[in-house]
């Protein structure tokens, strides 16, 4: 929801409730006080009806007073003319506009009456009994069901001498009166033996006789009070006061006050309020539209430059209000904030595309310039550097000086750099030179390797440093800025390996670096795939002409490439850090196949050939025991062969390995002696029990004087030193012979035997016979 409708729905909901609460406030207090004044025109409409009583009581009595004061009439009564008595309460009750007129002796025993016999006892007891007590009575009587007002006064002639009464009834013509007078609806109620009159002054009729039924048992039991009762079509205020209760007769007085008409004035207020109401939230809408339109314009504006800010686009100047406003500040911020992020921008692209330690543009901006050279066709030379035996110089000399003759050698690049030639550091210690249009010979190129390998003088001590170039042409070598770099690095490759400080690719290199990235690739899947096998090898004891030992040889058979020779997959294991898991699977496997061939009744000891890696392996000590245990086999069951450079590489560390291996009780044996560079005193440091002669001295010694005489000096300096010599690649009996005679311990080549798999050596050692071998001419 965007800023400014939400700024508008807050104010506008904001004014519709403090409207609501005002107005519902207003109202409510207004309903209250017209029903307070309602209440209050009821009560005096209660007073008005009493006081209308009281006054036609009043004018009863003077009637009544007149009448009981006549001679003719006390005489009459004195006498008992009945025929005296009816005629003169007829006339004079006709005079008086009375409803009802009554005669009746001392007892209450009625003499003569208009709505009662002769001799019947009083019909108003109450009443009579209210007279006897103060001399005169005036109240509200039912008979027949109607309700009078009757007056009840003494006859005197001059004592008591019977009682006359007189009433009106209370009929419709009262409560219009009233109803006149007050502006109230009136109804008088009687209820009489379960039988319920009514006389009303309008429609409320029915409302009270529904009063009346809904509360017949509490008239009975005595409840009198009906106000606030309402039927279901309308609403009223209503004041109910009891005239006369007396036997099984009760009248009541409803006085009752429509809410409709009441509440009418209220009506009108309300919706002139809801009037008043609407406009003020239409002006109110109005105002908060122009408001929240003029706050967020400007920040809707600085919202929008900050975008345009945020894509890199350049905004000089921002409309927001006055300069010391807080949408000016932003703005002015914005703007500042818009050139450092210009000038961050600017130091980190410098950053993202140059060396931090040289200064030279790196990989990033070497591959977009071979791309840009590319797209315009012109043809240029890249020449990859990279410092030889660079970990050296840092482990030597620091890593301080390490990185001055890295810069040294950066700003001598920088220094050749031209029009046409562009210097780079790609990573750790590679550079890269790049030539447009120029042709190299060595002619060219020797001034330059000159310049580039003259001595650096850090810190009084000077450096030469040792490099290696590959060089590829385009378009000759390739038409794609990584297949160029690659094929540089191939050419590196080749360099490093041959010891020259220059090597131009060449046609078929990249297809040698593709099958090493295939088999380095595809190493995982071998040994998952169970493309690895073990062969074995046989070695015969001179002394015996018999097999106790064998060298395991791994062997891997590729599904497309087919039988990749183990010199090559498992240099390739090593320089990608995969040989740990073939050194695994190798101990595993042959382990298991000695437990095998061991519940066979075949006894052998087995040798296992291991690289640098291994021998630095601080863990390998405790994997060879774990599989000894697990496969339940004796430490002389396995035997490791170790070749000088893996022993040369690090000699503490590899001494530390050999003598656990030695404590564990495994034979150790130096693997093709006379090929590396160690020393006789290291060989002694070391827990060694055999040395195994390099086939290069073996192949022909039964026809090189010297190899014989190298083989021979070996043997016995191993015998002086109490070691176990073994011989490999005996091709020929004679070279065989020829060992035995100088005393060799065991013989392993292709006369005795080539590799085998595992399941074909028991037949091939239940058909091997022991070979008769000249007896030694030296002492062992």
């Amino acid at each position: 929801m965007r800023f400014r409708t939400r700024l508008m729905l807050v104010l506008l909901t904001v004014v519709i409730l403090s409207q609501l609460a005002t107005g519902a406030a207003f109202l409510r207090a207004t309903q209250n006080d017209i029903i307070v004044k309602g209440n209050q025109r009821l009560e005096v409409g209660a007073n008005v009806f009493q006081q209308l009583l009281s006054a036609r009581g009043d004018q009863l009595g003077n009637n009544i007073a007149i009448l009981a004061d006549d001679f003719g009439f006390k005489s009459a009564v004195s006498t008992q003319d009945n025929e005296t008595l009816y005629s003169v309460l007829a006339n004079h009750g006709t005079r008086a506009n009375a409803d009802i007129v009554l005669l009746t002796d001392l007892d209450g025993r009625v003499l003569a009456g208009s709505h009662h016999a002769r001799d019947s006892a009083m019909p108003f007891p109450q009443l009579f009994e209210r007279a006897n007590l103060n001399g005169s009575a005036v109240g509200v009587v039912v008979t027949e069901g109607e309700p009078y007002e009757f007056a009840l006064l003494p006859v005197r002639a001059p004592h008591l001498i019977g009682w006359v009464g007189m009433g009106f009834l209370i009929n419709e013509a009262v409560t219009s009166e009233i109803k006149a007078l007050t502006g109230l609806d009136v109804s008088i109620v009687t209820y009489q033996q379960g039988r319920i009159s009514s006389l009303s002054s309008s429609h409320p009729e029915a409302l009270a006789l529904t009063l009346i039924n809904d509360n017949s048992e509490q008239l009975q039991n005595g409840d009198y009070s009906l106000t606030g009762q309402m039927t279901p079509d309308d609403e009223y205020l209503s004041y109910s006061s009891m005239l006369y209760a007396g036997g099984n007769a009760q009248t009541h007085v409803l006085l009752q006050l429509s809410r409709n008409e009441l509440l009418g004035a209220y009506r009108s207020l309300r919706w002139q309020l809801l009037g008043i109401v609407a406009l003020i939230l239409i002006a109110t809408a109005v105002v908060a539209m122009w408001s929240a339109r003029s706050i967020s314009r400007p920040l809707m504006a600085l919202a929008s430059a900050a975008k345009r800010i945020g894509r890199g686009e350049r905004v000089d100047d921002l409309a927001s209000g006055t300069r010391h406003s807080e949408t000016g500040q932003l703005a002015s911020t914005l703007l500042t904030m818009q050139d450092e992020i210009a000038k961050r921008e600017a130091v980190l692209h410098y950053q993202s595309r140059h060396d931090l330690l040289t200064d030279l543009p790196n990989r990033i901006c070497a591959e977009e310039e071979i791309e840009r050279a590319i797209a315009a066709g012109s043809a240029f030379i890249l020449m990859r550097l990279a410092i030889n035996n660079f970990r050296d110089i840092k482990d030597t000399f620091g890593y301080a000086l390490g990185d001055n003759v890295l810069v040294t050698l950066a700003q001598r690049l920088h220094q050749l750099e031209s029009g046409r030639r562009s210097a780079y550091r790609l990573d750790g210690d590679e550079l890269l030179l790049m030539h447009v249009d120029i042709e190299t010979d060595a002619d060219w190129r020797r001034p330059l390797f000159a310049a580039l390998s003259a001595p650096i003088h850090l810190d009084r001590s000077p450096i030469t440093p040792s490099l290696s170039i590959g060089e590829v042409h385009f378009p000759d070598h390739g038409d794609s800025t990584q297949l160029l770099l690659r094929r540089a690095d191939i050419a590196l490759d080749m360099a490093k390996r041959q010891r020259c400080i220059h090597q131009r690719y060449q046609q078929g290199q990249d297809e040698l670096h593709q099958r090493q990235l295939t088999l380095i690739r595809d190493l995982k899947r071998a040994v998952d795939n169970g493309e690895l096998w073990m062969a074995y090898q046989p070695k015969v004891n001179t002394r015996t002409g018999r097999v106790n030992q064998c060298e395991a040889l791994m062997r891997w058979q590729h599904p497309t490439l087919g039988f990749i020779p183990p010199d090559e997959f498992i240099a390739l294991a090593e320089r990608s850090g995969q040989i740990g898991m073939l050194t695994n699977w190798m101990l595993s496997h042959i382990c298991e196949q000695l437990a095998r061939w061991k519940q066979r009744d075949y006894h052998l000891s087995v040798a296992v050939n291991l690289s640098t890696s291994d021998v630095m392996d601080p863990g390998l000590c405790q994997r060879i025991a774990a599989l000894l245990k697990q496969y339940q086999l004796g430490a002389r069951q396995l035997s490791v062969e170790v070749t000088e450079s893996a022993m040369m590489q690090d000699v503490e560390v590899a001494t530390r390995t050999l003598l656990e291996l030695g404590r564990m009780g495994l034979s150790i044996a130096i693997d093709d002696y006379g090929t590396g560079y160690s020393s006789l005193a290291q060989i002694k440091r070391l827990p060694v029990n055999e040395l195994k002669i390099d086939k290069s001295f073996v192949l022909a010694l039964d026809t090189q004087a010297d190899d014989f005489t190298i083989v021979r000096s070996t043997i016995e300096m191993g015998h002086s030193l109490g070691l176990k010599v073994v011989a490999e690649g005996v091709e020929n009996r004679a070279s065989a012979e020829l060992l035995s005679e100088v005393g060799c311990d065991h013989l392993q080549g292709y006369w005795i035997a080539k590799p085998m798999p595992s399941d074909a050596l028991p037949a091939w050692l239940d058909a091997f016979e022991t070979l008769s071998l000249p007896t030694p001419g030296l002492p062992v």
